[in-house]
């Protein structure tokens, strides 16, 4: 917080067509000079790696109105997960200290709620005990859209039963799923995937509710 305005008497300049002053990249001089400084203060590499960070990334954008779920992902990237609530806070402290209401607005919260959505580990057939190569090496599947329907229809059980989301059981289901024909295979695939798209909606719906946006 002390530092994330340091680059602002370098880059001052007077706007004419707003006539007012500006402080374009004062963030990423700012982050030069904090780096600098902490390192002569001898603080340890990663505090300073860290404080760096946020300096560098504290004008992010935040409306939710214009950015995109994967502008948020890139941010994250950025700044790394770790450094998320700090980044956070530091937008909100700013907010404060230049008189803007203590309370989050919904701009904030809105993109709150995407940072938690870009961060969070999709439901998929990812989190399956096992994944394709298992299928092909084990059952002697080729290569083909039958694996994905097979990994789908596995995935719905899972989520109706987390407890059967064993190397084992799953194996010996797909054994079963092997069974039948194609279009039969294709249709539990389907209903698999309506599965997860509900599932995922239902995560959503619990992330928004938690910062009181829609």
């Amino acid at each position: 917080a002390l530092f994330h305005d340091i680059g602002k008497p370098a880059t001052k300049r007077m706007d004419h067509k707003k006539n007012d002053w500006s402080f374009h990249g004062h963030e990423v001089v700012g982050a030069k000079i904090t780096k600098k400084t902490l390192e002569r203060l001898c603080f340890s590499k990663e505090f300073v790696s860290r404080v760096t960070t946020l300096v560098r990334w504290h004008m992010f954008f935040s409306d939710p109105e214009q950015i995109t779920l994967s502008a948020v992902r890139r941010l994250v990237s950025h700044i790394g997960k770790e450094n998320i609530e700090e980044i956070v806070n530091l937008r909100i402290c700013d907010r404060i200290g230049t008189g803007r209401p203590k309370e989050r607005p919904y701009r904030l919260r809105k993109y709150q709620s995407m940072i938690e959505e870009a961060m969070r580990d999709p439901v998929s057939v990812k989190s399956l005990a096992l994944d394709g190569n298992t299928l092909m090496s084990e059952l002697g599947m080729q290569p083909g859209p039958k694996i994905g329907y097979i990994l789908h229809a596995l995935l719905e059980e899972v989520l109706d039963d987390p407890s059967r989301n064993t190397k084992e059981h799953l194996t010996e289901r797909a054994k079963g799923l092997l069974e039948l024909t194609e279009e039969d295979l294709k249709k539990l695939g389907e209903k698999g995937k309506e599965k997860l798209e509900e599932e995922d909606e239902k995560v959503l719906e619990e992330i928004r509710k938690k910062y009181w946006v829609k």
